[in-house]
């Protein structure tokens, strides 16, 4: 029996299983993979209704293949049993899986062209929403809520921070980050121009950094999934940035889709630096405030 392994980065030859010194490296079949991967996504939409179907192959294929290390498993059809099975399995998976990079004011140009560009519009609303799609572990939402309130916005602001995994969520809501990272964040903030001392909005507690208390105030984190849910209300700005990336063509523009008919007219929608409209169906409906920082103004 061949047991199907992982290949080495940079090789179409599998490495020898282990099972015996007499076995020679064979010819690894990236087509018996793909159906591996396919069955094992149609089992997680099947068992939990996470669709991860139309995510970009080559970052799926990367991340079962970490989970599949790390469980000590032998293939990707063992990896599917033990997900079926074992819903601890599945929950770490799905960690792997979710995209959960993010930082206290990541990408500072972004905060500095949201106040030269948005700040200005949010100002002529007597009341604003906003939606923060992919939140992960929070730390872009209480960025926005700090920005919003030195701007004198916050207390007529709900900011809905939303993601498809729920242990990220909780610690979004616990608002609790490493003091490790106090000093990254801490530049982010003064490079997105901030205008006060960052120190004033956490506390030393838990062996971490504590989130202020009153940044909660207006912020609402739910489960989202941008696959397979609908839109939830209007909003004024819609930020979901390096999420995009990570979708195949068929999934963009249904999210594409999804965010335009979420956004009130004149309403801004914010996306990664490495993502655009350019070539959506909805291109033509935004002009654009910043190209660099993908900045978009909702115009019909």
């Amino acid at each position: 029996m061949v047991v199907q392994v992982k290949p080495a980065v940079g090789s179409e030859e599998v490495p020898s299983s282990g099972t015996s010194l007499a076995t020679a490296p064979i010819a690894y079949d990236p087509d018996l993979e793909k159906i591996e991967i396919t069955l094992l996504l149609e089992a997680i939409y099947r068992q939990y209704g996470f669709d991860f179907r139309a995510y970009a192959f080559a970052s799926l294929r990367r991340r079962v293949w970490k989970r599949i290390e790390i469980e000590a498993l032998p293939t990707i059809s063992a990896l599917q049993e033990r997900i079926l099975h074992d819903r601890a399995v599945m929950e770490r998976l799905l960690l792997d899986l979710s995209i959960n990079v993010t930082a206290m004011f990541r990408d500072p140009d972004f905060y500095v062209a949201f106040r030269q560009h948005v700040v200005p519009l949010l100002r002529t609303y007597p009341f604003i929403r906003l939606w923060h799609a992919g939140c992960a572990t929070g730390e872009e939402a209480y960025s926005m809520a700090i920005l919003l309130q030195e701007e004198g916005l916050y207390d007529r602001a709900r900011i809905y921070a939303t993601d498809i995994n729920e242990v990220v969520l909780q610690k979004a809501k616990e608002g609790i980050f490493g003091l490790d990272r106090m000093q990254e964040y801490t530049q982010n903030y003064l490079r997105a121009g901030g205008t006060r001392s960052f120190s004033e909005y956490y506390v030393a507690k838990y062996d971490g950094a504590l989130i202020a208390r009153s940044l909660l105030r207006n912020i609402v984190f739910s489960q989202h999934n941008l696959v397979t849910d609908h839109s939830f209300a209007e909003f004024n700005v819609i930020l979901c940035r390096n999420v995009l990336i990570y979708f195949d063509k068929t999934l963009q523009a249904r999210v594409h889709k999804l965010f335009y008919q979420s956004l009130v007219t004149f309403g801004v929608l914010a996306l990664g630096n490495k993502e655009t409209l350019k070539f959506s169906e909805h291109e033509q409906d935004y002009d654009p405030l910043d190209l660099r920082e993908k900045l978009y103004k909702k115009v019909r």
